[in-house]
């Protein structure tokens, strides 16, 4: 049984940093992915990291976030540096990805995790 925990969320001013962890159990990170939902909004893809580590993030992120994985410890990782307002959101951890050129598609993905809140303040 596969099981995805997020932990790191919480509240934090603008310009500042968090880093989300996403430890697997029952899968090797492999390819996975990260994905925030604001009230109101969709879910939408942040980054994603597959088996070979090449990356892939949203626009609105890149430069802003690294995705990263410890396969020795089964853990995905987002390190979320220059915060802004709107990122606040729901964030999602995301596993094994069907197919990696629509890895910010939500409905490729088997397996989810229970998602953490990430609140960026001014």
């Amino acid at each position: 049984q596969v099981q995805l925990v997020e932990s790191g969320g919480g509240s934090v001013q603008a310009g500042g940093s968090l880093r989300l962890s996403c430890a697997a159990s029952g899968y090797r990170t492999y390819s996975m992915g990260w994905f925030r939902q604001a009230p109101g909004k969709e879910r939408e893809g942040v980054a994603a990291i597959n088996s070979s580590g090449s990356t892939r993030y949203a626009d609105s992120v890149k430069g802003r976030f690294t995705i990263s994985k410890d396969n020795a410890v089964n853990t995905l990782y987002l390190q979320m540096n220059s915060l802004k307002l709107e990122d606040t959101a729901t964030y999602y951890c995301a596993a094994d990805v069907r197919r990696w050129w629509s890895w910010f598609d939500s409905s490729q993905y088997n397996y989810w995790g229970q998602g953490t809140q990430v609140t960026v303040s001014s």
